[in-house]
């Protein structure tokens, strides 16, 4: 049977036994329950205030013995799955009261039990709605064209290559690249974020999300069974409450704590000569928090990761993920974005930094290759006009070469016979101190300028990794297979406990297993060489969003959206869940032991005993609904007008980077010496500061900051950053003294170099650094 068929099958096998008989007969059982008890004590109460004793204990009677045969049911079905059920201690209780005609008990304790498992059912219920959405969204047909026109047809049949046409409202099929028109997409089933998005041509679109505007065409890059959403579909159908450690512990006090019901009852009985009051120590012993309160609280918490986009395997994920304390995190596509980011642009000279990021994004239009992707991003960050190149060819391993405005150009590799004149060595000295990679741009031969490209660190994960260890992570440590150096510095910036450079992947499970011999670990990774660690963990998190499938389904965790901040957010879910769900098992025992104390010694009688332990059910099981809550403690919640700035000057600073390089230029101008090109440079760096820079500046310290203030504590919390403005502002003043000066005397003197070389080059390295601070700290809390 071909993959895409069985994948289908199981799918819909999965939703059948979300759907199955007995499912659906065990939902409506439990609320007829409850229905039939409460209308058995209401009349047998009308009854009892008319006086008619007799026909009250009879309704009353009724509603317990009702209660009797699924309470049976329950307790042989925990049996046979290996727990010792507190719902034993009911049946006790249920018979004993029928015994000793305590039928207002008995029906006290029948409704007791089935409110607490409709509670429990509508948790399940709730818990599961997000999953059991996602299986009911999956896309099952796709509409092709051909040469022959557009044709209807499974999914499963959809291979890469294939030209899809995807409508207004309709789900995309399969992983795919957009063709043509840019599409206007609703991630929400995947991310949980509720804006729209949009993907110009050529950007990736993952199945499973719905095209939120016109239609578009989709070139598949996947099939059906090889693609996101059918990869976070697998992981689903494993989903579910399942019996968590702290479940089971649950087990083992009920273990001992059904034995001592016993032994309190048989006692109270022995020694007072009652069997009422052993019926009210059963009677106040009859709640089950110990298996109701828990697996409550669990699966609360996994419905509630489910809607920041972490779907984890089972309740167990979630617990062992409370517990845990070592964190070890893949590099690439982890902590770093995991593709290529333009991070300067170098001219010759004679040539402009954007002039040379234009050629060669012109030129790269036409290459598939992930370098060419990056310029062409970036050129389009900074709304470039490109033109349109003619004659392109590629040789791998060298570049691309074409026509572009009438020049020969070429980007890619650079080699030159002899010495490479001093502006090429400076740029091969900075994509090594950097770590970058270098993109050569020659036109008409000769050499025109280099484009720098690097994987950059993801702008949430400073943020993300300060959370972790506020929620209780004490050791945090980075695996990769690259070099020591650049791993180095990526690991100083993050304040990691550790770095391990150069592992390939049974190294990376070396490193895993030891680390478990300490404390409980967490593996987070997103590529197929992560898999094997993250099976070797004791919770292996996979970056869903853009990740292999491979490390998806050797994972316990999917994280649907490509943010890493959202495991900080499930780790506090996870420590609040399990947190919530021991408090409310043990607070519910003692409360039925203080109250079982009571009923030996004859404090208390069955009929309130029953009233008490009502109250004390409902109040565990509501405790451990407090797990659905939203938490707000890993990331503060904005407004939409703050998350609106955030994204406006997000943006400006991909539009200003052409602004830093000018800076830059300006400084390396001066090192040649005061001539009229030095100077050009420098009236062209402050022109950009006066125009563009500066007004950004001056933005965002009166509308994003007082924006963001009372979401952070009070305008405080960005002194520091408004410090940078006022630093920002000053340098540039000086800046604009040292061109009068120039203008005055007729040129740059050579008195001003080193002054005016000093301030260029230290306003370029305050504006990267309160980029990045602004970029973490403030633009990494939007959605």
């Amino acid at each position: 049977m071909p993959d895409g068929q069985r994948y289908i099958m199981n799918r819909s096998a999965f939703v059948s036994r979300l759907r199955s008989p007995a499912g659906a007969v065990a939902s409506r059982l439990e609320p007829a329950l409850l229905a039939v008890t409460a209308v058995a004590l209401a009349a047998g109460g009308a009854a009892w205030l008319t006086g008619d004793d007799g026909l009250a204990d009879l309704l009353w009677g009724l509603g317990t013995l009702l209660a009797v045969p699924p309470a049976v049911g329950w307790v042989v079905a925990a049996l046979r799955h290996g727990h010792a059920g507190v719902d034993l201690i009911a049946v006790l209780a249920l018979g004993g009261t029928l015994a000793v005609h305590e039928y207002l008990a008995g029906v006290l304790i029948a409704l007791m039990l089935a409110t607490g498992r409709t509670l429990e059912a509508a948790a399940r219920r709730r818990a599961s709605h997000d999953l059991r959405a996602l299986l009911e969204h999956a896309p099952r047909s796709a509409r092709r064209r051909t040469v022959a026109g557009v044709s209807t047809v499974p999914s499963s049949e959809v291979h890469t290559g294939d030209l899809l046409v995807v409508g207004p409202g309709e789900v995309v099929p399969v992983d795919g690249r957009v063709e043509g028109a840019a599409a206007e997409l609703d991630e929400s089933v995947l991310t949980g974020e509720s804006l729209s998005v949009e993907r110009p041509a050529g950007d990736t679109v993952r199945s499973g999300v719905v095209n939120a505007g016109g239609a578009f065409e989709l070139r598949a890059t996947a099939t059906e069974q090889d693609s996101t959403y059918a990869a976070i579909v697998r992981l689903a159908e494993q989903a579910g409450a399942g019996s968590a450690p702290v479940v089971r512990l649950a087990d083992r006090y009920a273990a001992w704590f059904l034995p001592l019901t016993v032994v309190v009852a048989g006692a109270a009985w022995l020694f007072s000569g009652s069997a009422v009051r052993a019926v009210a120590v059963l009677v106040v012993a009859t709640p089950c928090p110990l298996l109701l309160a828990a697996p409550v609280a669990i699966v609360s918490g996994l419905s509630r990761a489910s809607r920041l986009g972490v779907v984890m395997r089972d309740g167990g994920a979630l617990e062992n993920l409370g517990r845990a304390r070592t964190l070890l995190l893949d590099k690439t596509g982890t902590l770093t974005r995991g593709r290529p980011r333009v991070v300067d642009v170098l001219a010759a000279p004679g040539w402009q930094p954007t002039e040379v990021l234009r050629l060669a994004a012109s030129l790269d239009q036409y290459s598939p290759h992930v370098l060419a992707g990056a310029i062409v991003d970036s050129a389009h960050e900074r709304k470039q006009a490109l033109s349109v190149p003619s004659d392109v060819t590629e040789e791998p391993g060298r570049g691309a070469s074409g026509t572009v405005d009438g020049h020969r150009l070429s980007v890619g590799r650079f080699d030159v016979s002899g010495a490479r004149p001093p502006w090429a060595r400076a740029v091969d000295n900075r994509a090594l101190l950097d770590g970058a990679a270098v993109a050569w741009l020659t036109v008409d031969g000769c050499p025109a300028g280099a484009v720098l490209l690097r994987d950059p660190l993801r702008h949430d994960a400073a943020r993300t990794l300060r959370h972790l260890r506020a929620a209780g992570i004490e050791r945090l440590l980075m695996l990769t297979g690259d070099r020591a150096e650049p791993a180095g510095e990526v690991g100083a910036v993050l304040g990691l406990d550790e770095v391990r450079a150069g592992l390939d992947p049974a190294g990376k499970v070396t490193v895993v297993r030891a680390e478990r011999e300490r404390a409980v670990t967490v593996m987070v990774g997103d590529g197929v060489n992560d898999a094997p660690a993250l099976a070797a963990a004791d919770i292996g998190v996979a970056m869903g969003a853009r990740g292999s499938t491979a490390s998806s389904a050797a994972a316990d965790i999917v994280l649907t959206a490509d943010r890493v901040d959202r495991l900080a957010d499930a780790v506090f879910v996870a420590v609040r869940a399990r947190r919530i769900a021991v408090q409310s098992a043990l607070g519910g025992m003692a409360m039925s032991l203080a109250a079982m104390a009571a009923a030996a010694f004859g404090l208390l009688a069955p009929a309130p005993g029953a009233l008490l332990q009502e109250a004390i059910d409902v109040a565990v099981i509501l405790n451990a609904l407090r797990a659905l809550r939203v938490d707000r403690t890993a990331r503060p919640a904005l407004t939409p007008a703050a998350e609106e700035l955030i994204h406006r000057f997000a943006s400006e600073h991909d539009d200003l980077q052409d602004v830093l390089e000018a800076v830059r230029g300006a400084a390396d101008h001066l090192s040649d010496g005061p001539g009229p090109q030095a100077l050009t440079a420098v009236e062209e760096a402050h022109r950009l500061l006066t125009e563009r820079l500066l007004p950004h500046e001056y933005a965002e310290e009166h509308e994003l900051y007082p924006a963001l203030a009372p979401t952070l504590g009070g305008p405080e919390s960005t002194a520091t950053m408004s410090r940078a403005h006022t630093e920002i502002e000053r340098l540039s003043r000086r800046i604009a003294t040292h061109l009068r000066l120039a203008h005055s005397e007729g040129g740059l003197s050579p008195g001003q170099l080193d002054d005016l070389r000093c301030c260029l080059y230290g306003l370029h390295a305050v504006l990267r650094l309160h980029f990045t601070q602004e970029e973490e700290n403030y633009f990494s809390l939007a959605q």
